[in-house]
């Protein structure tokens, strides 16, 4: 399935195209998210929204209209490396019935390195080494529909930032694993997330709903807390502090949805991958 929220025709023919070339049998869904879509062939599922209603409602819709056992989120902006991605990918959920979702490899397609923030681990990990993790990149992952369907599927209220860790973890909770595998490998223009504009704002206040959704409260105070110093040690800007603070409160003052917090054995998982919901 491909998201298109912009006007790149360009880069979604790209993106169609390589989805079309996989050497599968695969159903391909676009989703026009506010935006306007060219010509595709009869056998593409085209699905228009008349306005922007977000990143994970948008991918909703299109999961709405999959009939296969396994679902591939993509960006307009990127494009597969390789025609045997989608065979890789199924053969990796077809050897492990508890794998809920692979993460791919991001590569720049210019050749530089590729982005710590597109690696779903913590530290200065290898980027070539695969392993268990604990979240992944909503447009750059492949997940069992089964598991989608468990989980929910995306969180709608958060429109931007975190709705992937949110279903990751809900995923997680439901008794399936995630793979970072970095065999499976898609290009991604380098880009700054900085670029939208609400990004300070809807990064902290997402991240508050994802720890009032997901955590239980002591392991909650402590996810939060460690983001508030976080932020304080890398963000040198006072505008920008100023909006995420601003979004940070914003996020205890609404609803962030329904509050369902993982099981006690579920955080213990995340933390033999690397990762402990603290951070």
């Amino acid at each position: 399935m491909i998201l298109t929220m912009g006007t790149r025709p360009d880069e979604l023919r790209r993106a169609a195209k390589s989805v079309l070339e996989q050497g599968v049998d695969i159903e391909l869904i676009v989703v026009s998210n506010g935006a306007e879509l060219p010509d595709f062939p009869e056998n593409v599922i085209t699905r228009s929204l008349p306005e922007n209603i977000g990143i994970p409602a948008g991918r909703n819709k299109g999961a709405e209209l999959v009939t296969g056992d396994i679902i591939l989120f993509l960006d307009d902006d990127g494009w597969y490396r390789s025609p045997d991605l989608a065979k890789h990918v199924q053969d990796r959920f077809a050897a492990d019935p508890r794998l809920g979702a692979v993460s791919f490899r991001i590569a720049d397609p210019d050749g530089g390195p590729d982005q710590r923030r597109h690696l779903p681990r913590l530290g200065s990990s290898d980027p070539l080494r695969s392993s268990k993790v604990t979240t992944f990149l909503g447009g750059a992952c492949a997940i069992r529909t089964a598991a989608f369907e468990k989980a929910g599927g995306q969180a709608e209220e958060f429109f931007y930032a975190h709705e992937e860790s949110d279903l990751a973890w809900r995923i997680l909770d439901a008794g399936y694993d995630i793979l970072y595998d970095a065999e499976a490998v898609m290009y991604h223009p380098a880009t700054l997330p900085t670029r939208h504009p609400d990004f300070y704002r809807l990064n902290a206040r997402n991240r508050v709903w994802l720890a009032r959704r997901n955590l239980p409260w002591p392991l909650a105070l402590g996810y939060l807390g460690s983001w508030v110093a976080i932020t304080l040690l890398r963000e040198r800007d006072r505008e920008s502090l100023k909006t995420w603070f601003t979004g940070f409160k914003e996020g205890w003052r609404e609803s962030p949805g329904r509050r369902r917090p993982m099981k006690w054995s579920t955080a213990w998982r995340m933390t033999k991958a690397g990762r402990p919901p603290i951070i």
